[in-house]
């Protein structure tokens, strides 16, 4: 049974009841307003599809996660809850998506469209999902330009600061964990889209079937941009890996035929720093700088023979 409605019930005119960090209190309140049960913080953590999507006391209930503090370090996900009820949308949020404010600004310009709760529904959903292709947008600019910095501009790769490879390599982390969290949003929206169009009060409203069927497609197509650029994110990501190994090789290689040019004098030197008794040449007025040249010779021949293979 559903709860009864307290004295003093919420104006027709209202249709929409936005709840933003409630207090239990405030809810026992909504609730005794408008007659049902209000899901709790952690029935809106419940990932069963059960416990996110069903109908009951002639209420419909959806839970969708929504990216918010995508200009952050950190973007993180947020359930919120989405009741139509009697042609009222009641909304229930712990954190803030900017979708919602975005949508509260533009509510004057729809000029009454917006009379029923199943419309309100699409065109929020519409507005979070426009908001979700902005981001995505966005990431695939940053993308663009990250690319261009690393991968492009050969002349300023020969001026690099120490580590800035792996410094970009957070960047790349930092967008794949945006791209992650999106995706997962939209899967998400896209079964509350889906179970949405299934409901006959959205069925019986034609507008608000076309507004689902617009945004259950667009929900299809950010899905497979947002595939599109997480494919792009592991490229650059492996990409950017190869580089640090090849410049790794890179300085290993210089240390190895430094090694190898350096040998051969080394080898000239310590058999002339013997200083045996029996040595002919510590007589030789022309044996140092004999010995010298013979090291010389001896670093320039190994040198010329690695240009010649193309090792240098």
């Amino acid at each position: 049974m559903g709860i009864e409605p307290a004295p003093g019930d919420f104006s027709e005119d209202i249709i929409w009841i936005d709840l933003i960090k409630p207090t239990r209190e405030e809810e026992h309140l909504v609730e005794g307003r408008i007659g049902i049960p209000l899901p709790t913080p952690e029935e809106l953590k419940d990932i069963e599809p059960s416990s996110r999507l069903y109908v009951e006391h002639d209420a419909i209930y959806m839970t969708a996660s929504l990216l918010y503090r995508t200009d952050s370090t950190y973007p993180l996900l947020t359930d919120v809850a989405f009741i139509l009820y009697r042609g009222r949308l009641i909304t229930i949020r712990y954190a803030e998506p900017k979708s919602f404010a975005l949508f509260s600004a533009s509510l004057s310009r729809l000029n009454g469209q917006c009379d029923t709760g199943a419309k309100l529904l699409g065109h929020l959903l519409e507005a979070i999902v426009d908001r979700t292709a902005e981001i995505l947008e966005t990431v695939a600019a940053r993308l663009d330009s990250l690319s261009i910095t690393v991968f492009v501009d050969r002349k300023a790769a020969k001026r690099r600061p120490p580590r800035f490879l792996e410094d970009k390599l957070l960047d790349i982390a930092g967008h794949h964990q945006l791209v992650s969290k999106l995706r997962a949003s939209l899967v998400s929206l896209s079964r509350l889209v889906i179970f949405l169009q299934s409901q006959p009060i959205v069925r019986h409203e034609e507008e608000a079937a076309e507004l689902c069927t617009i945004v259950a497609r667009d929900i299809q197509s950010l899905g497979e941009h947002a595939a599109f650029v997480g494919t792009n994110i592991t490229f650059m990501l492996d990409a950017s890996l190869g580089l640090i190994n090849v410049e790794q090789n890179a300085i290993i290689k210089i240390f190895s035929i430094a090694s190898v040019v350096f040998l051969p004098p080394t080898l000239v030197a310590s058999i002339y720093g013997m200083n045996f008794q029996f040595m002919p040449e510590l007589g030789w007025n022309f044996g140092y700088p004999l010995a010298l040249f013979a090291m010389l010779l001896s670093a320039i021949i190994p040198f010329l023979f690695f240009r010649w293979k193309g090792w240098l």
